[in-house]
């Protein structure tokens, strides 16, 4: 499955809808998901949201689609 992972850059900063970014993340579920991005990164995650096959085929179109493996 494909996960849409919304997070802020850092832990430091308190969260602001300006700085979220996303990444794309394949997992066997979401909680796996979550302990990929928590344990690889220093990321704050936000929301992470499981694409379904219409999402995914509009995500595929943006430009910043792009899977991030660890």
């Amino acid at each position: 499955m494909i996960f849409k992972v919304y997070y802020q850059p850092t832990k430091r900063i308190n969260p602001r809808r300006e700085n979220t970014e996303v990444l794309y993340l394949e997992a066997a579920s979401e909680p796996e998901a979550r302990i990929l991005v928590e344990s690889n990164t220093d990321h704050n995650v936000e929301f992470i949201e499981q694409l379904d096959e219409a999402a995914l085929e509009y995500e595929k179109n943006s430009p910043n689609y792009k899977i991030t493996e660890f």
